[in-house]
């Protein structure tokens, strides 16, 4: 990774407002920002390994660990909790054999909340590899599953 962070800090560079859209970059190339690469961020944009650290996890859309082959994300925002958004997840936690904020022994799915996606009219929602789906329901959710198994 230290190449790519070299590289990316040539082409776009490497001052301290440069640290999230590196963060995303990297996240975009290996799925997840690890804990080791943390000193060579730091070292490339001049900041303090707590300053990239903190911006790591402050973040909940930054990963510290690689995703799994699938990503779920259940939206936890009020309007889809009001349609039921509790009982989805439990059900698709169940499904999918792991827990939310968890990936699967086998690498296949992650579980992922996230907040609001912008479709409240139309929830509980879901992103399923990014996709958008609407009114999750069992049905719904029985075609997630068979769709992430593949």
């Amino acid at each position: 990774m230290e190449e790519f962070i070299a590289g990316w800090t040539v082409r776009h560079g490497a001052t301290r407002d440069r640290l999230l859209p590196l963060l995303h970059a990297m996240q975009e190339e290996a799925g997840y920002i690890d804990d080791a690469w943390v000193p060579t961020i730091a070292k490339a944009l001049n900041l303090s390994r707590a300053d990239v650290h903190g911006v790591v996890t402050f973040y909940h859309d930054f990963r510290r660990t690689a995703p799994g082959r699938h990503v779920v994300k259940l939206c936890r925002a009020e309007s889809c909790q009001a349609r039921g958004g509790a009982a989805i997840e439990a059900a698709a936690a169940q499904r999918l054999g792991v827990a939310m904020g968890e990936t699967r022994a086998d690498g296949q799915v992650a579980l992922e909340p996230v907040y609001c996606l912008g479709l409240c009219a139309i929830g509980p929602n879901a992103l399923v590899d990014g996709r958008p789906v609407a009114r999750i329901d069992a049905a719904a959710l029985e075609r997630i599953a068979l769709e992430v198994a593949a």
